[in-house]
C-alpha cells in the first residue's frame, strides 16, 4: 500500500520539476517601433538617426541584448516618463555602444563611450535624465556629439 501511494506521487513530483521559473531572455527582441531623432551639434550639424521606441518596462529589460550590430544611423531611445537616475548594464549585449543620456530640455547630460559588452558594470546617467540611447559604439566620437548637444525628439517636445 505504501509503495502505491510513492508511485502515485512521481507523477506529480516530476511535473512539479518541470515548472521553470520566468522565461529567460535567449535571444534578442523584435525590432521596436521606429521614430526619427535628430542631435543637433554646436556647429548646428544635424545628425538624424531612426531609432527604436523602447517604453515598456519589458522592452527597456531586454534593450538591445544578443543583437550583434547596431546600424550607424539606428539606435534604441529608453523613454523613463520622467526625469530619473539612469542606472544601466551591458547584460548579454554582445555588441559595444555608446549610451547618451539625455535631459528632461533635450540636452545631452552625459555620454558614456565604448561600453563593454557583456559586463555587468552600472553605468549611470550621473544624474536626472527623461531617457537614454544607446548608439553603435564609436558613433559619438564619428559625429562630434558633446555634453549640451541639443536632442530633437517628440518626447521632448522638440521634434520638428
Amino acid at each position: 500500500m505504501q509503495r502505491r501511494h510513492l508511485l502515485a506521487l512521481i507523477p506529480a513530483a516530476a511535473l512539479a520539476c518541470q515548472v521553470a521559473p520566468a522565461r529567460a531572455q535567449t535571444g534578442p527582441q523584435p525590432k521596436l517601433p521606429m521614430e526619427k531623432l535628430v542631435i543637433v551639434g554646436r556647429d548646428n550639424r544635424r545628425h538624424e538617426f531612426n531609432v527604436e521606441m523602447a517604453l515598456s518596462g519589458e522592452q527597456q529589460m531586454t534593450g538591445l541584448m544578443f543583437r550583434p550590430s547596431v546600424a550607424p544611423n539606428e539606435g534604441m531611445l529608453f523613454d523613463w516618463g520622467a526625469p530619473r537616475e539612469s542606472a544601466m548594464w551591458m547584460r548579454n549585449t554582445i555588441t559595444s555602444l555608446d549610451m547618451v543620456f539625455i535631459a528632461a530640455d533635450g540636452r545631452i547630460h552625459r555620454i558614456a563611450e565604448r561600453t563593454v559588452p557583456q559586463s555587468l558594470a552600472t553605468i549611470s546617467s550621473n544624474g536626472p535624465v527623461r531617457a537614454t540611447l544607446e548608439l553603435a559604439a564609436g558613433t559619438a566620437e564619428r559625429l562630434g556629439l558633446r555634453v549640451g548637444d541639443r536632442v530633437e525628439q517628440r518626447i521632448f517636445g522638440t521634434a520638428r
